[in-house]
């Protein structure tokens, strides 16, 4: 048997190694959504339950080529292909969705949000019927890939998909909640995005029974492109790989890889960038698991911590008049501006390392704060930018 380690145990060792007598004050790390995180787990206050996903098996979605057609199952569709059988098709154009010719083989899921995400605040309710009316699985989408990308916390962005969710909910009535995608941008904080997709499960599921349902989210999951570079490809593939890592082990239903050649992009580099997916699948299984995370202590205690911000934020947006509400006012992209300059300034100051960019670095600041970011627009922005 072996012999019981308390915690004490384990700091007491620690601070031999380290030399101090304060481990915590050398061991933790400040992190831009003022999550608290220990150095070391034993115990989880609240065990949660596994958290299941819509789909018994994740969708890894390639852009349509036809030289793909034969061995890939899931395609984003910008434009009408004819004679595609038993396949998942991710539709991420209006007027394909109005006119597509549904193949009764196939699945189809709708990557249309209704809402401008500008100042005018508008939901463009002809388009949900229209799109309602479609025989799709799933007929709307609730796209916060666009806040991640343009620098929101993850206690913003899961706060965003909730309250978005609701004015759905209340415009075409609680059973649209079944009808919806939602689309996350998954970035490179490894563990935390992990906890950002299982979090909103927790929520989402509580937000359904406000309305007297018990729903889960169907989570479509793509790369970050936050975080990548112009001018450093090889280490754009190995922060997509954790990325799609994170949104798998997280419990996402469908990911996609955005193509490492950013802005350059041609059929191999987005071929490639979609075979990430398949080594993963293939050589982890983690796209058939439901919750591969459930049983961390550090995993659990996250989630839990982005559920109870998240929700109170949630709260706080709809004591205010809700998203929509929240954009003419430009009170939300004050907000979401606010940290992607932070962010933008802990690239800067180097509590933010991105290899190729200001780690190891050809530094030659070539913008300023100013020229990328715009306080009362939500807009995306690469980190790397800056410097390219």
């Amino acid at each position: 048997m072996f012999a019981k380690t308390s915690i004490q145990d384990w700091e007491n060792l620690v601070k031999k190694q380290l030399k101090t007598e304060d481990i915590y004050e050398i061991l933790s790390k400040e992190n831009l959504e003022g999550i608290d995180v220990k150095p070391y787990y034993d115990s989880v206050s609240k065990p949660m339950r596994n958290l299941p996903k819509v789909e018994e098996s994740t969708h890894l979605v390639a852009r349509y080529h036809e030289s793909l057609e034969e061995n890939v199952f899931a395609f984003l569709l910008n434009q009408n292909v004819e004679n595609l059988e038993e396949k998942a098709i991710f539709i991420n154009n209006i007027d394909l969705a109005e006119h597509i010719s549904v193949d009764e083989t196939n699945r189809y899921f709708s990557l249309i949000d209704l809402f401008s995400d500008d100042e005018n605040g508008e939901i463009n309710e002809q388009l949900g019927k229209e799109l309602l009316a479609k025989s799709f699985d799933r007929n709307i989408a609730i796209d916060v890939s666009l806040h991640q990308n343009s620098g929101a916390t993850i206690v913003q962005q899961l706060a965003i998909a909730l309250a978005k969710a609701k004015d759905l909910a209340e415009i075409f009535g609680a059973e649209i909640l079944k009808n919806i995608v939602f689309k996350f941008a998954v970035g490179s904080t490894y563990f935390f995005e992990i906890a950002k997709l299982r979090a909103f499960k927790l929520l989402f599921n509580q937000l359904s029974k406000e309305f007297n349902l018990n729903e889960i989210p169907f989570i479509f999951a793509e790369t970050s492109l936050r975080n990548k570079s112009q001018n450093d490809y090889e280490n754009n593939i190995i922060r997509a790989s954790l990325e799609l890592s994170s949104a798998m082990i997280g419990g996402a239903d469908a990911v996609f890889t955005n193509d490492f050649k950013v802005g350059t992009g041609d059929e191999l580099s987005e071929e490639i960038s979609f075979k990430q997916q398949i080594v993963l699948a293939y050589e982890s299984i983690i796209n058939v698991v439901d919750d591969a995370g459930n049983g961390s202590y550090y995993i659990e205690n996250i989630t839990q911590q982005f559920a109870e911000k998240s929700w109170k934020l949630f709260l706080e947006m709809e004591e205010n008049g809700g998203y929509s509400e929240l954009l003419k006012t430009g009170w939300l992209q004050q907000k979401i501006y606010e940290n992607a300059v932070k962010e933008q300034q802990w690239l800067e100051e180097g509590k933010i390392k991105l290899i190729g960019v200001n780690f190891y670095p050809k530094l030659e600041k070539t913008k300023s704060v100013e020229e990328l970011y715009n306080p009362s627009k939500i807009v995306p922005v690469r980190l790397s930018e800056m410097y390219e």
